[in-house]
């Protein structure tokens, strides 16, 4: 009887330390740089909204985790707090403008604020959806 209890607390003890190293590695995994990342799609901000309003399954399996960059015309940026957005409106809706919606990265926040209404800009970001109003996406940074 002892002889079992022996192996069991081996099995025990090899899977909680299997266990802690996999947290280990998983915790301390680094993160992909969005900045730096290459686009997988370059295309006008008013095309990827446009083909989200027309087939919003089709382009959620084409662009959804997936960086892509921007171009257009740039009518408004939000100020919240710490977070900055620049939204490309192409329809008022029940709630307010739609579009495209680019949450900024912190280093580009501070630039995102000085963008003139209705300057060109081109932007790039990991699209993380559609909402039914808004294509979303985040950790956008200014390609210059």
């Amino acid at each position: 009887m002892k002889s079992w209890i022996k192996v069991i607390s081996v099995v025990v003890l090899i899977g909680f330390i299997a266990g802690s190293f996999a947290f280990y590695f998983l915790y301390n995994k680094p993160h992909p740089d969005f900045e730096k990342a290459k686009a997988d799609y370059t295309l006008a901000a008013s095309a990827l909204y446009k083909d989200y309003l027309s087939n919003k399954a089709g382009s959620g399996v084409k662009y959804n985790g997936k960086v892509i960059e921007l171009t257009g015309m740039l009518p408004k940026v939000e100020i919240s707090d710490t977070l900055v957005t620049c939204v490309f409106v192409f329809n008022q809706g029940m709630f307010g403008d739609e579009g495209v919606r680019c949450t900024m990265l912190p280093k580009f926040r501070e630039e995102a604020k000085k963008i003139a209404p209705g300057s060109a800009v081109k932007l790039k970001g990991y699209c993380t959806g559609f909402n039914d109003t808004d294509v979303i996406l985040e950790k956008c940074s200014i390609v210059k």
